[in-house]
């Protein structure tokens, strides 16, 4: 189904799933769907990809590789963003591998998905190093230069402009900062991509109608996975956004791809 992907960047904006909708209408759209999930969200994750997204957020924070050891005296800090992250999977995972010089701003635009990830930080007790801001991944409401790293795992694909939310990551980070997003991509192993394909596409929307009652936010969610641009075209939507030292690496095949860039 490759040749459903998008190839440019305003595409997704008048996409949900399979389906086209006006200007405008798709973020509405999204953010009911987050809604509808929210609660069952991380259970959820571990179904779909059979605990594969835990090693894959593993690996990206690895590779992201906030720094240790920073004191209390230090007039700088570091200090990174993860957009679309509300119930703070990639955060939590950044501030315990970096210890108490870290912080993480969780930036996302459902309440839903916030309200989760704020009260697992207070579960975790890790509150302190992390605050919950929602807003919407188009206009974030940060200076210039703030974040030395900018994160984003399985949401780009449902902000309708993805061109947009690129160069508002490129503005808001600091020369030198880190740029990296964890997103489905295409399959490129033969066998593989069939296996991929039916279980996404069939069993996927079941297992969420099982576990929640309700499989159509599901059946958006591997739809939109078909219509995201492939490995090598995002990474030319990230070169756009002016980005340098773009790369991506594959996961599992290609079912995710870890995209990096460089603010230089």
């Amino acid at each position: 189904m490759s040749d459903l992907r998008t190839t440019k960047p305003d595409e997704m904006e008048t996409s949900f799933g399979f389906s086209n909708v006006g200007s405008g209408e798709k973020q509405p759209l999204v953010n009911d769907v987050f809604h509808t999930v929210a609660d069952r969200y991380d259970v959820m994750n571990d179904l779909m990809s059979v605990g594969m997204h835990r090693l894959w957020k593993d690996a990206m924070v690895s590779s992201l590789a906030p720094p240790k050891n920073l004191t209390k005296g230090l007039e700088r800090k570091w200090h990174s963003i993860d957009v679309a992250g509300g119930t703070g999977d990639i955060a939590f995972r950044i501030v315990e591998r970096g210890g108490q010089g870290v912080s993480t701003t969780v930036f996302d635009i459902n309440a839903s998905m916030l309200e989760v990830g704020r009260a697992r930080a207070i579960k975790k007790g890790l509150d302190d190093q992390l605050e919950f801001i929602e807003g919407n991944a188009e206009s974030l409401p940060f200076k210039n230069n703030t974040f030395d790293a900018y994160t984003i795992a399985f949401g780009i694909r449902n902000v309708p402009r993805m061109d947009k939310a690129l160069s508002e990551a490129y503005r808001v980070l600091k020369p030198g900062g880190r740029f990296l997003c964890l997103e489905f991509s295409d399959v490129d192993m033969p066998i593989l991509d069939k296996i991929y394909e039916r279980w996404s596409m069939d069993v996927i929307p079941q297992i969420g109608k099982a576990v929640t009652g309700d499989g159509e936010p599901y059946r958006y969610l591997v739809e939109s996975v078909r219509k995201f641009p492939d490995q090598e075209r995002f990474a030319e939507f990230i070169r756009e956004a002016k980005f340098s030292q773009v790369t991506y690496r594959n996961f599992t095949g290609g079912v995710v791809a870890l995209h990096s860039g460089w603010k230089l």
